[in-house]
């Protein structure tokens, strides 16, 4: 692939997909592993992972192995009807989270569980305002998009915000706290920022912002939508961070690859919900449940938290090359900061036939691998990026 047909925009498939996402120059039509191949028969590989959801990389036969047995006993049925594999699923989570965080409610997308936590977190406080931190992202719906960072000056379309955000520092512990105040009903934040270049909050900042919730009664909400289910290697980075939220969302790795999130919710959080505080159609269906189960066990079985932690220590050491000059970040969740622009970088790899990642800081190449990842890969992304020059 050239670089020349890397710059230039392929038309759409058709003209009845709504034209709102930019696109790459190149067509999946196969995938397996770490590898996808494009409709002219090319294989490149995947530092980017369907934007971090490709966890388990493609076709891992447990994974599709679950989704067909429970597709063959019971597709579909309402979370008004108890299901054992619900329940197998929500429990499996409490105890790969290990956080004390007992309850789960399960939605469908990272955007609809953070909806579901701002709601909540307002509903029991009865209060106004929620504290953001600078640079964050947490999706294109009311509330979601209202404690974005930048969302309301680039694309956010409401009149207004559904409550007052206001947006603290991701870096100063005593700044950020003291943003929050008795009119906070909750502080979320991504404890490593993905849009933002694989930024990782510094533990002082969560830290502070803890304490501060607990002396005011705000409830402190992670988002670890990008960040959660393994890819920092570690179960969530509030275990990394050694600190625990009242309620945590997550959602692309959970299902690697099918549509599924989560509410995980503190015992405090979880004791005062009443019938019908929370409401969903397709949330906690069968089939999301199974995969969550399967994905997790998998995590867990094939020792990939640890593969996650060698692999990020892999491409620390080796990857600082051609024209990167620093590496951010936490586990397979990294950003490269280059002496060019991003964008120039990326389009040069995938020239060269890996494909990564850029963020919202024009000299981050972001790198959101499946956590399969093996040596061979780390040192073709280090060849590759050695050859690129500075």
């Amino acid at each position: 692939m050239s670089s020349a047909s890397i710059q230039t925009p392929i038309a759409p498939a058709t003209d009845h997909l709504a034209r709102v996402f930019a696109q790459y120059p190149f067509e999946v039509v196969r995938a397996d592993g770490v590898w996808l191949e494009t409709r002219d028969g090319r294989r490149v590989l995947d530092y980017y992972g369907g934007h971090a959801v490709a966890a388990l990389g493609y076709g891992h036969p447990r994974w599709v192995a679950a989704l067909e047995k429970q597709a063959r006993e019971v597709l579909f049925q309402t979370n008004a009807i108890p299901m054992a594999v619900r329940e197998r699923a929500a429990a499996r989570l409490v105890r790969f989270a290990g956080l004390g965080l007992d309850s789960v409610f399960f939605v469908n997308s990272g955007a609809e569980a953070n909806e579901n936590a701002l709601r909540l977190a307002f509903k029991l406080t009865g209060r106004r305002e929620a504290v953001a931190l600078e640079h964050g992202w947490h999706g294109r719906t009311a509330a979601a998009g209202a404690v974005t960072f930048g969302a309301r000056e680039k694309w956010y379309g409401f009149p207004r915000a559904p409550f007052d955000v206001s947006f603290a520092s991701r870096s100063d512990p005593v700044a950020a706290a003291a943003a929050v105040s008795e009119e906070t009903a909750c502080v979320i934040v991504e404890p490593v920022q993905g849009l933002a270049g694989a930024y990782e909050v510094p533990t002082e900042v969560l830290a502070a912002l803890r304490r501060r919730c607990s002396e005011l009664g705000s409830l402190l909400i992670f988002d670890e939508v990008q960040c959660g289910v393994g890819r920092t290697g570690f179960p969530f980075a509030a275990n990394r961070a050694r600190v625990t939220p009242d309620i945590l969302t997550t959602a692309k790795a959970l299902g690697a690859g099918f549509p599924v999130s989560a509410m995980l919710l503190s015992p405090a959080v979880a004791s005062r919900l009443r019938i019908e505080d929370l409401g969903t159609t397709f949330g906690g269906g069968p089939l999301a449940c199974a995969v969550v189960e399967t994905v997790i066990d998998i995590i867990e079985s094939e020792g990939l938290l640890a593969n996650v932690e060698r692999m990020s220590a892999l491409i620390r050491a080796t990857c600082i090359t051609g024209p990167v000059t620093g590496i951010q970040g936490a586990g397979l969740l990294l950003g490269l900061r280059t002496s060019r622009p991003a964008r120039e970088v990326q389009k040069e790899l995938l020239a060269r036939g890996i494909f990564a990642g850029t963020a919202a800081d024009p000299n981050i190449v972001r790198l959101l691998p499946p956590f399969t990842l093996a040596a061979e890969h780390v040192a073709q992304l280090a060849d590759t990026l050695a050859g690129l020059g500075s």
